[in-house]
C-alpha cells in the first residue's frame, strides 16, 4: 500500500474523516481496475457484488427507457462512489455504469466489505455515517430535480 494510495481513498466522499490505519485497511481490500471507453462495468438488473471507486477517468450512470433510449442519471469523475447501494441490500443493480472515459478504479467487493466492517466496529460506525450521507444528499438531488421537472411540465 502506497501513500498514493491513501491520498486516494481519502478524497473519496464515503471515506472522509477515517484516519489512515481505516483507510489502509479498506485499501487492504480494494482492487485497482483498468477499462477503456464504452466498457459497461456492470448493467441494470445485474446482482451487486461491488463498490467502485473512479481513481481517473469519467463513468456514466444511466438506464434505458423503452421508446426513449438511454438517459443518463450522471456522469461521475474522480473521487465519486458508485455502486454502492448493491453493498447495503440483496437487490439487483438499479442502473447501467459504463466507461465514457478511459478509467481506473477501485474496486471493493460486498463480502470483502462485509466481513471488514464486521471485523472493525468502530470503522463500520464511520463509513455507514458516510454512507447516509451520501444517499441523503443523492436523494435530495433526485427531489430538486424531480421539482424541476414538474414545474417545468417535462415530467
Amino acid at each position: 500500500m502506497t501513500i498514493e494510495r491513501l491520498d486516494q481513498l481519502r478524497n473519496v466522499t464515503l471515506f472522509r474523516g477515517l484516519t489512515d490505519e481505516a483507510l489502509a485497511l479498506i485499501a487492504h481490500v480494494s482492487i485497482e481496475e483498468t477499462h477503456p471507453t464504452g466498457t459497461k462495468v456492470f448493467g441494470h438488473g445485474d446482482m451487486g457484488d461491488k463498490l467502485y471507486l473512479i481513481l481517473d477517468g469519467k463513468v456514466r450512470i444511466s438506464r434505458y427507457l423503452a421508446g426513449v433510449g438511454e438517459e443518463a442519471l450522471a456522469v461521475l469523475g474522480a473521487g465519486a462512489v458508485f455502486g454502492e447501494m448493491s453493498l447495503l441490500d440483496e437487490s439487483p443493480r438499479s442502473a447501467d455504469a459504463r466507461v465514457q472515459d478511459r478509467c481506473r478504479l477501485l474496486a471493493i467487493s460486498k463480502d470483502s466489505f462485509d466481513d471488514l466492517l464486521f471485523l472493525h466496529k468502530d470503522l463500520a460506525y464511520e463509513v455507514l455515517w458516510n454512507f447516509i450521507r451520501l444517499l441523503t444528499a443523492r436523494l435530495r438531488e433526485t427531489n430538486d430535480k424531480l421539482t424541476f421537472l414538474s414545474v417545468t411540465g417535462k415530467f
